[in-house]
């Protein structure tokens, strides 16, 4: 489950009248609930557990706070999103070399990856100078609009 995913389901239920919202893909059950206090912020809790339903303790002490605002990222790091839905690929045949691994030193305009969307090849290109820190998405995985896929240290 992606950390968009994630993000979206607390903003889900920060700005709605739900209190609790549970969903499960692929073995991860995710839990999103609202502390009640009164005259208090009501920031959502995530609860974020592999093991089967049957074996969740209830409720769970350890909880991970977030709020949809405080993604922090430095000032100095830029994320390169996915501008389609489609399948990302890391170089430009199956046995060609990757374009960019982490660590390399790219500019602006340089190829990162390629997204396939209906059998089209879309290239995508860094719009920032610098130094690649990050990967998110493995090869050949199915990437999501507006979905990160590298972050940038910028020169």
């Amino acid at each position: 489950m992606d950390l968009n995913l994630i993000k979206k389901l607390v903003k889900i239920v920060d700005t709605s009248e739900i209190t609790d919202l549970e969903v499960e893909e692929n073995g991860l059950r995710i839990r999103v609930a609202k502390k009640l206090k009164s005259g208090s912020n009501n920031m959502p809790q995530v609860l974020v557990s592999q093991a089967p339903p049957s074996e969740l303790p209830q409720p769970r002490p350890s909880t991970i706070e977030q709020h949809p605002q405080t993604v922090e990222v430095q000032e100095n790091l830029h994320e390169i999103k996915s501008p389609i839905v489609g399948t990302f690929y890391r170089s430009p045949a199956p046995d060609a070399d990757p374009y960019v691994q982490v660590g390399d030193s790219i500019s602006t305009g340089t190829v990162l990856c390629i997204v396939e969307a209906m059998k089209l090849m879309n290239e995508i290109e860094s719009d920032i100078s610098g130094k690649i820190v990050k990967i998110f998405v493995e090869n050949g995985k199915p990437v999501e609009y507006n979905q990160p896929l590298f972050l940038i240290q910028k020169s």
